[in-house]
């Protein structure tokens, strides 16, 4: 049991110090800001915030839906509810509640650790503190980001945007020697339809450590406090294969920024 209060006082800490990252005296929105970028990027941020919205960075989400624990043919989905605090390029986490009775999976994942138990009480997975744990979640967050947190992806110092194609722009994010490209696809209005990566990751049968494609289909646009983000995400290892798997599947109910009452 105290093991387990470390690992949730942990999760406590983490969100408090990535909300600090939020500036407390942001920019307002002006369209001018991404006059040069490409096309669908411009549309992109043109759709997702409103013109004078303070540009927040750092984002509190709360979602639910399904996370899949099988493969495609067996997806072994559980129920899911989920809390994230997302500040990118700094860092997230996300604290998870899935499944019932007996087979109750919680538990969280960060930029710095993957903890998860079984009924509160039984130690499933824990690992962390390496170079490829670091690397596979700044692809996490670093994709989430221009998911959730449009205002993190606004072209600056460490944040690119280029063309790929009519529909498609690919930004770049780095910062400490880390480095992703997401490529996001949108639709005439500029909303998000999917977003797609090479990710880090050693979810592959061999459990080794490569790059291997990532992505999300992305739907239903809604507003909170002048940022429009997609609240629907379907999301798995192998996108745009065979393999493709959608292991998580959420809503997101509600997205707040920390400090904005007071800001």
């Amino acid at each position: 049991m105290l093991w387990r209060w470390r690992d949730l006082r942990a999760d406590l800490t983490e969100a408090r110090r990535l909300a600090r990252f939020q500036p407390v005296e942001p920019d307002r929105f002006d369209p001018r800001m991404v006059a040069d970028l490409p096309d669908p990027a411009r549309r992109f941020f043109l759709w997702a915030i409103t013109p004078g919205t303070k540009l927040f960075t750092v984002a509190a989400l709360e979602m639910q839906g399904k996370f899949g624990m099988g493969d495609k043919e067996h997806p072994g989905y559980m129920p899911m509810r989920a809390r994230q605090t997302l500040a990118s390029p700094h860092g997230f986490v996300w604290s998870m509640r899935a499944g019932r009775g007996l087979r109750k999976l919680s538990g969280s994942d960060s930029g710095s650790w993957t903890r998860f138990w079984l009924s509160g009480l039984v130690p499933v997975a824990r690992y962390g503190g390496t170079s490829d744990h670091r690397r596979s979640a700044f692809g996490r967050y670093a994709a989430e980001a221009v998911m959730w947190t449009p205002a993190a992806v606004l072209p600056r110092p460490g944040v690119t945007w280029d063309s790929v194609d009519a529909q498609t722009a690919r930004v770049t994010i780095a910062r400490d020697g880390l480095e992703q490209a997401v490529e996001l696809t949108v639709d005439h209005s500029g909303a998000p339809v999917q977003i797609a990566f090479s990710r880090w990751s050693n979810a592959n049968p061999e459990k080794a450590w490569r790059l291997q494609p990532f992505g999300a289909v992305l739907s239903d646009g809604r507003v909170f406090s002048g940022f429009r983000v997609p609240t629907h995400v379907e999301a798995g290892n192998h996108f745009g294969t065979e393999s493709y798997f959608p292991f998580f599947v959420a809503d997101v109910t509600d997205l707040r920024f920390p400090q904005l009452d007071q800001a």
